[in-house]
């Protein structure tokens, strides 16, 4: 596959070794994010990207997008938020076509994919660190639950029962199986990054042989998940993965209402993070008072209230039921860069997540007649 680097002014140029500027960060060390199909994606990218700058001024930012996001940048005098910019074909428009396929989107030496409904809170140098030593690793735990690639309700029971989890690791040689979260995933080896996204779509092409469920069959997804494939490959190749929960070094924590603590603009944040892993996996019941029943049932156990509360690399906003508060936020953020750069009487710069004639907190509204229903980059698929 061919990608098409479309930038091609000095100003955008990533040099592939040195230091940059102060000696604070590495050219050769890059983030990179994916965007496609509806216009509020791209604006996740845009924010997601601005909130790195704040605490990361230094490391250069990579976007693979479609054509039409690319004119939308280019549209709205944005595109100078990213210093890589390549075209994303078709093929690889969506989260198994890309994460399956990263050794193809590796434009620095050290790669860190980001999910775009993720915000950075704190220097990541450290963060880089930790993943430094490894070719290719994501975030995760040692072991998965049986929730993890399967259903998400009381069918659950009758895999538990018929050991359908014991069955996928015994048929695929296995001796455990990883939970993958792939909200981060580093790369900079492409020869062993290759290895195992390949061994993931050969996994991900047997998923009739395995107990693990489409993502597309539960309400309001429209593309399946690449971590249940991704962790296969990881634990048959033997490779690391970077503890998704470790304390107050945690790269990554889930945003739940109720046990966690921010400012509107999320620039002061802290997770309660319960030290007992079985409690911490509590977090998400849905219904604050069943799962503040659960936590005070099980608080009789010693141990079992211990907690921290942590500040984390990344603050992961992926619980559908709580994807709402990220939409208020970069819906804020949005009304903030159309100020700034004087887009609100453009047609191609309306926001996306406001229906017509709603006012932010701002004050400011969308103009009459604009909605997210009939933004040009909205499809049937993910309207639903």
């Amino acid at each position: 596959m061919n990608t098409v680097n479309i930038v091609n002014q000095p100003l955008h140029s990533i040099p592939r070794k040195g230091k940059s500027n102060e000696g604070k960060g590495n050219d050769s060390q890059g983030y990179v994010f994916s965007s496609h199909g509806a216009a509020k994606y791209l604006i996740y990218a845009l924010v997601a990207a601005r909130r790195i700058r704040t605490h990361d001024p230094f490391r250069p930012i990579a976007l693979y997008c479609t054509q039409n996001h690319l004119d939308l940048l280019r549209d709205w005098k944005l595109e100078t938020l990213f210093q890589h910019l390549e075209l994303l074909p078709q093929e690889f428009c969506s989260i198994i076509g890309f994460k399956h396929h990263t050794e193809k989107f590796m434009p620095f030496e050290e790669n860190l994919f980001l999910d775009t409904d993720m915000l950075l809170l704190r220097n990541p140098d450290t963060l880089w660190h930790q993943f430094k030593p490894f070719g290719y690793t994501f975030t995760g735990q040692e072991s998965a639950d049986v929730f993890f690639g399967g259903p998400k309700h009381f069918g659950i029971v009758i895999d538990a029962v018929i050991h359908k989890r014991k069955k996928t690791i015994r048929n695929f040689s296995l001796s455990h199986l990883y939970r993958a979260q792939t909200g981060i995933i580093y790369a900079s080896d492409p020869s062993l990054t290759s290895e195992v996204n390949q061994l993931a779509r050969e996994f991900y092409s047997r998923q009739d042989e395995t107990h693990f469920i489409s993502r597309q069959n539960e309400k309001g997804r429209t593309f399946d998940s690449c971590e249940w494939s991704l962790a296969m490959a990881m634990s048959r190749l033997k490779l690391h993965v970077i503890p998704w929960f470790n304390g107050y070094e945690s790269p990554q924590l889930d945003f739940i209402s109720g046990l966690t603590n921010h400012d509107s603009q999320f620039e002061t944040v802290a997770c309660k993070y319960y030290c007992n892993p079985f409690i911490h996996s509590l977090r998400g019941i849905k219904t604050h008072a069943l799962r503040s029943f659960y936590f005070n049932l099980f608080s009789i156990f010693p141990r079992s209230g211990d907690h921290m509360w942590v500040t984390p690399y990344f603050l992961h906003f992926g619980w559908k039921h709580e994807k709402h508060h990220f939409d208020r936020f970069v819906s804020e953020q949005w009304e903030q860069i159309r100020r700034e750069h004087q887009l609100e009487q453009n047609p191609l710069a309306v926001n996306p997540f406001l229906p017509p004639g709603s006012t932010l907190a701002s004050g400011s509204t969308l103009p009459s007649g604009s909605t997210a229903q009939t933004h040009p980059l909205h499809t049937k698929a993910e309207r639903s």
